[in-house]
């Protein structure tokens, strides 16, 4: 018996929406919002690579890396994206035909949406601003005692979360179509910016 056929590849693109935002903006909070609100498929990148088991290869490959603070290359992110989502995919947890995949912290990198062009169909992008850095930094520190994640709470771990944001992520709203990049005020309260983020995607979602 082939037992590769009994699990066969999906072909063609997935629908998506990004959401971008520096961290702190609420991209976690703004995507299972928007997944629920719809029936979609929430695709968190923090959440795939901290599903991916340490005594694996691929679990040895990514402790190599962020042991080491390093970013992980951008191909193995997205052959790592493939292989989270078929698993999604294969458990009915995504249906390709039924739902739109909200991406929330992929692509970060102009290479990674280069290399994403290949699997996912853009249909909006939700670019969620926030002027003040201080307003982010505070809401990742207070996250950090919630979500016991004290690698949060250096300031100077999270200036240069920033910084990368500015300097590389941004360039993504540059990269894609304009008429699918609708920017969000996310220094509103939660509620303010989900009604916001509704009302800018109600003809996709």
């Amino acid at each position: 018996m082939d037992l590769d056929a009994l699990i066969p590849e999906h072909t063609g693109k997935f629908d998506a929406i990004l959401i971008i935002g520096p961290p702190g903006s609420g991209k976690g909070t703004m995507a299972k919002f928007i997944s629920a609100a719809g029936s979609h498929c929430h695709l968190s990148s923090g959440d795939m690579f901290r599903g991916i088991l340490p005594e694996t290869p691929l679990g040895e490959v990514f402790h190599k890396y962020s042991s080491k603070g390093l970013l992980i290359p951008d191909e193995l992110t997205v052959h790592l994206f493939r292989l989270y989502l078929m698993g999604l995919i294969h458990t009915n947890v995504f249906q390709p035909s039924k739902q739109v995949l909200i991406l929330d912290g992929l692509p970060r990198t102009l290479s990674q949406a280069r290399l994403l062009d290949a699997h996912v169909h853009v249909k909006g992008i939700i670019n969620l601003e926030v002027d003040d850095p201080e307003l982010l930094v505070n809401r990742i520190r207070r996250r950090s005692f919630i979500d016991k994640r004290p690698d949060d709470r250096e300031r100077s771990v999270l200036k240069k979360r920033l910084q990368f944001f500015e300097s590389e992520t941004l360039k993504l709203l540059e990269y894609y179509d304009l008429n699918v990049v609708h920017s969000v005020n996310a220094s509103q309260k939660p509620l303010e910016v989900l009604r916001d983020i509704l009302i800018k995607l109600a003809s996709i979602i």
